[in-house]
């Protein structure tokens, strides 16, 4: 439990720096951005200066406090995710489609961290379901970027690698992305491996579509114009993710 909170505590503090040396390379774009030209840096509420001290101090304490978990993979993982951020905040996301590969691969290193400091067992499906999931997300959030944008911005140009006329093609990756998620996880419910851990293992397969109702919502509010950027906060905002994850919650305990 103490591991899982440190780690928890250091990737924290390492996303923290990521997202101010973003802010920091991005505050000029953000500017003519609608919302986030609201951020600190861009809204000039902070002096880069600050930024420029905040950024090494937090990147410096996360690798610390990986440092006494005294676990070398877990701090090989949280150093890797330093520098791909910082290399996806430098330039990387400005590369069409490697940038939403790349945004899910940190998103899958923070699961991957978490195993290494926990000890909890690795396992393949978990990554395989965390990476289409991740790579769906990643799309509907570069599909909120791009929808929130005006075409005319100079920040279409300057921001990412994607067009206007690009955004059917993310709704049809992003949807494909996250059904193939849910993919994974039947293909795992029909593992010996389930049958192990649950006594009615084929209650768990209505966790499916349950999954699949949740992920066509996303993309069909993304559709109509509904999520705007940051598809986390989207998801938190939206009572239908609490009654997924209520009867999702139910379904397992069912199945115990």
């Amino acid at each position: 439990m103490a591991a899982g909170v440190t780690a928890f505590l250091g990737f924290s503090l390492a996303a923290s720096g990521g997202y101010v040396i973003n802010d920091l390379l991005d505050r000029e774009a953000d500017r003519n951005h609608p919302n986030k030209r609201n951020r600190p840096f861009a809204a000039a509420d902070l002096s880069p200066a600050v930024g420029y001290v905040l950024a090494p101090v937090l990147l410096a304490t996360a690798v610390v406090i990986a440092a006494m978990l005294r676990s070398h993979d877990f701090l090989a993982l949280l150093l890797l995710y330093i520098v791909l951020t910082t290399a996806y905040s430098a330039y990387l996301k400005r590369v069409a489609v490697l940038d939403v590969l790349l945004l899910a691969g940190l998103y899958t290193l923070r699961v991957l961290a978490g195993i290494a400091a926990t000890g909890v067992r690795f396992s393949t499906w978990l990554l395989a379901f965390a990476m289409f999931l991740f790579l769906s997300l990643a799309f509907l959030k570069r599909h909120g970027e791009l929808a929130a944008i005006a075409p005319d911005s100079p920040a279409t140009s300057r921001r990412r690698g994607y067009l206007p006329s690009d955004l059917p093609w993310l709704r049809t990756m992003g949807t494909a992305s996250g059904y193939l998620a849910v993919l994974v996880l039947a293909l795992y419910l029909n593992s010996d491996q389930v049958a192990v851990l649950y006594r009615k293992p084929a209650v768990l397969f209505l966790v499916c579509p349950l999954l699949l109702f949740w992920t066509g919502r996303m993309w069909l509010l993304a559709h109509r114009g509904l999520i705007h950027e940051d598809p986390i906060v989207a998801s938190a905002s939206d009572p239908a993710s609490y009654i997924v994850g209520v009867l999702v919650a139910l379904v397992l305990f069912a199945a115990l």
